[in-house]
């Protein structure tokens, strides 16, 4: 995981006078050319690393080596959380070093260092497609809102076209697949804005009121789980053979539950697909022949048997 390398490149470079990429790469089991790139990306995000060339050159923290963090700014500081921040599944050693890392701030930064650890999630699955990387517009500027915990004006365009203004206190961001969310708290309440449709993002240079048990991967789930439920307002009833469950999990992913965790009698599987409409989930499950048989609601088989006997008519001999 990137972030894992990046915060261990950061010890590294904190207890070394100087590095190399062939001793980080030898360090970390990476290749030479990744441990450039992650010298680099740290460099990049505000944090004061610096290449030194020559025969003796390497890679340095600005300063020399140190056992803590005390030479970084407070943009800096939120920098590298940012950098190290978005893990959503992070490794218990990932959250252990980011823990050691606050301890040894100085007492200002703490707080905003933290609040950058936890400001975004990454959810790799799209919304039942895969799409081109888009970076939005205003993303660098939410990041540093949120990060800063300040609150900010958002300008927002919906999905009809209708544009509006408001007043929100960002929480955190979210990436999933290729679309940028921002979960913010508002005067309704949480919201949440795909950022892409943000047409203006202005600082208020007022503090962000972030509930002191707010969780933003707990939140995110709950946000998830509900925008799921709305894309399968319908549902099918199947029983399976066992090797067609895997490429069902493939092809529906979330939209498919399997309904008991041990086979039946006759070593199949009772399932329940959701979507959009019950003719499209049952043409999706035709072509798996009597590998998957539909029980129900009735609509789903009707079309079934239509499909079937249009079938027959156009291919028997």
């Amino acid at each position: 995981m990137k972030a894992d390398r990046l915060v261990a490149t950061l010890m590294l470079l904190q207890t070394r006078r100087k590095v190399t990429c062939a001793e980080l790469a030898a360090e970390l089991e990476i290749s030479e050319r990744t441990a450039r790139r992650d010298l680099e990306a740290l460099s990049a995000a505000g944090i004061p690393v610096y290449s030194q060339p020559g025969r003796n050159g390497g890679w340095a923290l600005l300063g020399g080596a140190r056992t803590d963090l005390s030479g970084l700014t407070a943009d800096e500081a939120r920098a590298m959380f940012i950098v190290a921040g978005p893990a959503a599944a992070a490794t218990p050693e990932l959250k252990a070093a980011l823990r050691k890392l606050v301890r040894a701030l100085p007492e200002p930064f703490r707080e905003s260092a933290q609040t950058a650890a936890q400001s975004i999630v990454i959810d790799p699955g799209g919304w039942g497609k895969s799409g081109r990387a888009f970076r939005p517009k205003h993303l660098d500027a939410l990041q540093a809102c949120v990060a800063g915990a300040e609150k900010v004006r958002l300008g927002y365009s919906d999905r009809t076209g209708k544009t509006s203004t408001r007043d929100v206190h960002p929480l955190g961001l979210v990436v999933k697949g290729s679309t940028w969310y921002l979960v913010a708290g508002t005067d309704a309440g949480q919201r949440t804005f795909r950022v892409g449709r943000i047409t203006s993002c202005e600082l208020l240079g007022e503090p962000c009121d972030r509930p002191p048990d707010f969780d933003l991967g707990e939140a995110w789930e709950r946000i998830a789980a509900n925008i799921e439920e709305m894309r399968s307002p319908h549902h099918v009833d199947a029983i399976v053979d066992a090797d067609v469950v895997n490429i069902l999990r493939w092809l529906f992913d979330k939209q498919l539950t399997v309904l008991t965790a041990e086979p039946d009698a006759d070593g199949r599987f009772p399932v329940r697909v959701g979507g959009h409409h019950v003719e499209q989930i049952a043409g999706q499950l035709a072509g798996f022949g009597d590998r998957v048989t539909v029980t129900g609601p009735a609509e789903a088989r009707a079309h079934l048997a239509k499909l079937g006997a249009e079938l027959v008519a156009s291919y028997a001999q």
